[in-house]
């Protein structure tokens, strides 16, 4: 069966002050939507594993099943091997991968989930397609996005105004829909998938700890990550307007009454028989 391999860059790569937010994750904190559904003889796969949180969350909630891990990037895989083995699972296994092109066969998981993965990818609906294909009859798709648009925060800030419109240019330039969230049951529908479930969930950043977490690693993602990279050399921005843009993220940082929250989108799709 031959399918094409849609890609797209992915806009943040895996500098420090990425992987500081992608080790944070957790399955309570990033897919609470499907923790109901699952049963614990469940074989699981995990696309976009990035170093493993959620995918070793999920291989101990399914201790009579197996969750397998998938990414495109092979290095990033190191580190999700190293958090399974600092757990002492051994239900959990990883491989590297494409979701618009997946090497499963047809009907192998009960459960294939994905977060923060359609944002980045060149053909969204065709990845739903593989994900619907590999997961067995009666089975779920679980998917979550955030929505860069829906994202708000307090005080205002011209600054951080900037960071948005920025990264939005970036990662359409990319090949990516920033905008994921709202759009999941739309691509979803239009992959074929009939029984759809959709839903909505935040992160907020509010507490002094959390806004020195989440401002401190926006601010050096800004200068020193792929990111930055991509927007200097895409001439979306020049390293002034980024410097000042991560300066504004720590000055909301900063506010004792600075506020963050970061919807999400959620869609948990029933395969039908």
């Amino acid at each position: 069966m031959s399918r094409t391999r849609e890609t797209a860059v992915y806009t943040h790569g895996h500098h420090e002050s990425v992987l500081r937010s992608h080790t944070w994750r957790t399955a309570a904190n990033s897919a609470a939507y499907l923790l109901g559904s699952l049963k614990p003889h469940m074989k699981i796969l995990d696309i976009g594993c990035g170093p493993g949180t959620i995918t070793a969350d999920l291989a101990e909630l399914v201790p009579d099943g197996h969750v397998t891990g998938v990414d495109r990037a092979p290095g990033i895989l190191d580190q999700a091997r190293a958090t399974a083995a600092e757990r002492g699972l051994t239900n959990v296994g990883f491989a590297v991968a494409d979701v618009h092109a997946l090497d499963f066969p047809d009907d192998t998981f009960c459960v294939v989930h994905a977060h923060q993965v359609l944002q980045h990818v060149g053909d969204p609906v065709q990845a739903l397609r593989e994900m619907k294909r590999v997961t067995r009859p009666t089975g779920f798709i679980a998917v979550r996005d955030s929505d860069y648009a829906a994202m708000t925060w307090y005080p205002a800030s011209a600054g951080m105004d900037d960071w948005l419109d920025l990264y939005r240019r970036v990662a359409r330039a990319n090949g990516g829909e920033p905008d994921a969230g709202r759009r999941l049951k739309s691509w979803a529908l239009a992959a074929g998938l009939t029984d759809v479930t959709a839903t909505s969930s935040t992160w907020t950043f509010a507490t002094a700890e959390e806004r020195a977490w989440w401002s401190g690693l926006w601010a050096d993602r800004t200068l020193s990550s792929e990111y930055a990279e991509r927007a200097t050399e895409g001439a979306h921005a020049t390293w002034e307007q980024l410097r000042a843009v991560a300066s504004a993220w720590r000055e909301w940082g900063a506010r004792e009454d600075g506020w963050f929250g970061v919807l999400h989108g959620e869609i948990l799709c029933r395969k039908e028989v």
